[in-house]
């Protein structure tokens, strides 16, 4: 196998461009680095396209043997040294192993919670900040839920900052795209329950039951829910605050729902 020693190779210019959401939408591939994410990706059938190497940098006994098991099935495999490895890594201390990744989505209209086991799901509005949609996509994996819908203008679970929040929760669960318009004609066609979160509330959190098929709505980190939003919903809850700060960081909201819904599934609903 031929060692790829220069930056500007065009393999390693293409992946250094993923760092870009508009290339990352073009092509449709996504690149992550790093043994736990890798391993996860491959454990997780994900769509891996090809695995980037720098044995240089690559110390880890379990990492050279799963490549070594990778190459050995026929999945291509890249070697680069350690500063072209180091050209499209993101990471302070890379550790030598990346991969390139073919993105998976859904529509709206292939979701049936009809058929699912688990919590259900989670919607997000507008969500802005990629290390909130990493962090709430570890969180839903965490207690069992099937997937994200992201609504309209949402950043990108793709980014390498929501990658690394994820924990490799990314390549569990299932990921849509609709608009909310999209979004209110679903769940008004199959009737499912779907619970908002907002400040104002009238019920709390807790008084809610959650039964399934369910799905969380949670609003943009600015505004939260819309009027329009919290009409669509069966029931809005609020989670109280008893100190000086008026709002919770959505990552956080999101998980004390979720794991609202998780206590009450497991005590019997």
């Amino acid at each position: 196998m031929t060692m790829i020693s220069s930056s500007s190779n065009p393999a390693i210019k293409q992946i250094r461009a993923l760092r870009q959401r508009k290339e990352r939408e073009r092509s449709g591939f996504f690149f992550i680095e790093g043994i736990r994410l890798v391993v996860e990706a491959i454990q997780l059938a994900a769509p891996v396209e090809l695995l980037i190497v720098a044995p240089e940098l690559l110390n880890s006994p379990l990492a050279r043997e799963l490549i070594e098991a990778q190459t050995h099935a026929g999945h291509p495999c890249l070697e680069v040294t350690a500063a072209v490895f180091r050209s499209i890594s993101s990471r302070d201390g890379p550790q030598g192993l990346g991969a390139l990744v073919r993105q998976r989505w859904e529509t709206i209209d292939e979701v049936c919670l009809d058929n699912e086991t688990g919590i259900g799901w989670v919607a997000l509005d507008t969500v802005q900040d990629p290390g909130n949609l990493g962090t709430i996509l570890r969180t839903c994996d965490a207690v069992g839920g099937t997937g994200v819908i992201l609504l309209d203008h949402t950043t990108d679970p793709y980014d390498p900052t929501a990658l690394r929040a994820s924990m490799g929760a990314i390549f569990a669960q299932r990921l849509v795209r609709a608009s909310f318009t999209e979004f209110a004609t679903w769940k008004r066609r199959h009737n499912y329950t779907l619970i908002g979160a907002s400040g104002g509330a009238e019920y709390d959190y807790q008084a809610v039951s959650y039964r399934t098929p369910l799905v969380i709505l949670m609003g943009s980190e600015r505004q939260g829910l819309t009027i329009e939003q919290q009409a669509l919903c069966d029931k809005v809850v609020s989670i109280p605050m008893a100190g000086r700060s008026d709002s919770l960081n959505l990552a956080v909201a999101t998980g004390i729902m979720l794991y609202e819904v998780f206590n009450q599934q497991r005590r019997g609903g």
